[in-house]
């Protein structure tokens, strides 16, 4: 397997801003587990497949070949979806999505093959737990809820913030709750306040810590 950096954390920690900056500095892949689940979430809205079906939904999963590009862009079946799986209706859907094992289970399996073959900095919500748990670097990033919402309303300043903190709220309860791989930070995973951090000051204080790894001996990464 390649080398791993994992990140989990909640909605709106600042984990995909990190995760893209920390691949671009290593010279690593960059996969975006959240990506994933949208792009296969706006598949089946676009064939009116109910997102809560457990059978068609992991067939969707199985059969999507999902590629990842730089500057965010996203190919589904060979399309280009950066733009349409942007929306706060299907980042809703994707959360339904997530929660059904057999999808996660497609999706992981993917995202293992990707890790197999590359050095990897990945984000999610079970990355460390369940994606890469041999991962040689994990990071729990949080953030205070109010300045969760206040990064989300910058990135979508047409959604009334009221309702952004509402969205982020009903996401933190379904991902720490759902049955399946729920958001929990990993036991030797380093826990990582971005509150007050900036994304570069995020980034040093994960580099200082790949940097630690390598002067224990623990090889390069």
């Amino acid at each position: 397997m390649g080398h791993v950096i994992a990140i989990d954390g909640p909605a709106g920690a600042g984990k995909s801003t990190i995760a893209r900056g920390l691949a671009e500095k290593l010279g690593y892949i960059y996969i975006d587990s959240g990506a994933m689940y949208r792009a296969v979430a706006m598949w089946a809205l676009s064939m009116d497949i109910a997102v809560d079906d457990p059978v068609k939904m992991e067939q969707l999963a199985l059969a999507a070949e999902i590629e990842m590009l730089p500057g965010r862009r996203i190919l589904l079946n060979g399309e280009d979806v950066s733009d349409r799986i942007r929306t706060a209706e299907i980042a809703s859907a994707a959360s339904r999505v997530a929660a059904l094992g057999p999808v996660r289970r497609a999706l992981v399996a993917k995202q293992r093959e990707i890790g197999e073959k590359n050095n990897v900095v990945m984000e999610g919500r079970d990355i460390g737990t369940v994606v890469f748990p041999a991962a040689r670097v994990k990071i729990f990033l949080d953030a205070d809820p109010v300045e969760r919402v206040r990064r989300r309303a910058a990135e979508q300043p047409d959604i009334a913030p009221g309702e952004l903190a509402t969205q982020i709220a009903d996401r933190d309860r379904r991902d720490r709750q759902r049955a399946e791989s729920p958001l929990v930070q990993a036991p030797d995973a380093v826990y990582l306040d971005s509150t007050a951090l900036t994304a570069e000051q995020v980034e040093e204080e994960i580099l200082k810590l790949v940097r630690a790894r390598i002067s224990n001996g623990k090889g390069a990464l």
